[in-house]
């Protein structure tokens, strides 16, 4: 990316795991300003779709889609929907099934390489706002299921340009990430939240759910007694092999920012395909040296804590999806012009 400022990590704030964290508390200040709009889907269940209140008369919509227990109302997709506002650019928020404050209606839930209700919100979004260009980011596990999506057949599904921050590229290793040393830390914390939506799935559903996915110890066995039997997986190798965004991104075909720190305690840096990511023209790599997993709590404006106008990562997402934006504006015109001037110039040429 062009005059980007590098990323310099706040006075401190060097080690990945207080990036990790203190980007997270830091972002969990700024209260979320959504209107909620629910989708039924046609497999019986639903999804929530959380619209930021803002800007009044948008040019552009963005689609944003969290982590691995996440929801709209986690602090980044909060601060970038606030940061996207600013630019003139309004964002839809998806809660994945069981993310939302509500549990969904059927078994299955969500999972790295689940696309069909990325795919329900993009085309909401088309209907709904007609007149709109479109963008998506997605956020780690988000990011990993838009690559997915855009990757798998090449197309850009109606999107202008697209994001995505701190993608676990090779599952198996952001798997293993979090049963070593300060991954376990990590692990845990999800594995609770986790747990507790396993036991009322096997309350509700105790013929398609199996109660030990409620005791699972590691991120890894939580994948083999639930994620992957319930979506049609063998195991948990066989999804993270299926997956796995390294696959899918050297086939993404539109432009797309891909923001990553090599010090990345969930999703370890090595796993990041550069040589892949460098050969596909439409990529664009942001690979800092610090960061850790969706942190980015750097120096220079303000006081260094992430904000919306200030934050660095905020400010490089909502900057490319501008940038990009305004590029596609300018190309339209362009061609617009040309067709003006080849029917002045040829009236009876037949274009139109």
């Amino acid at each position: 990316m062009k005059n980007l400022a590098a990323f310099e990590p706040a006075r401190g704030l060097r080690n990945p795991h207080a990036q990790t964290v203190v980007g997270r508390i830091a972002r969990r200040r700024f209260e979320p300003r959504y209107d909620r709009a629910r989708l039924d889907t046609d497999d019986g269940d639903f999804i929530d779709l959380d619209l930021w209140r803002g800007p009044e008369n948008p040019t552009s919509l963005c689609l944003l889609l969290h982590g691995l227990e996440g929801s709209a109302r986690s602090g980044y997709m909060v601060t970038t929907s606030e940061a996207l506002a600013v630019a003139g650019i309004r964002a839809v928020a998806l809660n994945f099934r069981s993310c939302s404050g509500e549990p969904n209606r059927l078994p299955g839930a969500y999972h790295s390489g689940r696309t069909d209700d990325i795919e329900r919100a993009l085309a909401w979004m088309a209907a709904r706002f007609p007149d709109l260009p479109r963008t998506a980011v997605g956020f780690s596990l988000g990011g990993n299921a838009l690559l997915n999506l855009l990757g798998r057949e090449g197309g850009g599904r109606g999107l202008v340009a697209a994001a995505a921050v701190s993608v676990p590229y090779d599952l198996a290793s952001s798997a293993d990430a979090l049963q070593r040393g300060m991954g376990r830390v990590y692990g845990r914390r999800f594995l609770r939240s986790l747990r507790e939506k396993a036991r009322e799935k096997a309350a509700r559903f105790p013929d398609v759910v199996a109660p030990e996915a409620a005791t699972a110890r590691t991120i890894r066995e939580f994948d083999d007694r639930l994620t992957a039997p319930i979506h049609g997986f063998r195991d948990a190798a066989d999804y993270y092999a299926r997956c796995s965004a390294k696959r899918f991104v050297g086939s993404v075909d539109l432009p797309m920012l891909l923001v990553h720190a090599r010090d990345d305690p969930l999703a370890p840096g090595s796993s990041v395909p550069v040589e892949a990511i460098r050969r596909r023209r439409s990529l664009s790599l942001e690979l800092t040296e610090r960061g850790g997993h969706l942190g980015f709590v750097g120096r220079g404006r303000g006081n260094g804590w992430p904000t919306p106008r200030t934050g660095w990562l905020e400010e490089t997402v909502s900057r490319y999806i501008s940038r990009a934006l305004q590029r596609t504006t300018e190309r339209a015109a362009q061609r617009a012009t040309q067709r003006a001037t080849q029917r002045a110039t040829h009236p009876d040429s037949g274009v139109f």
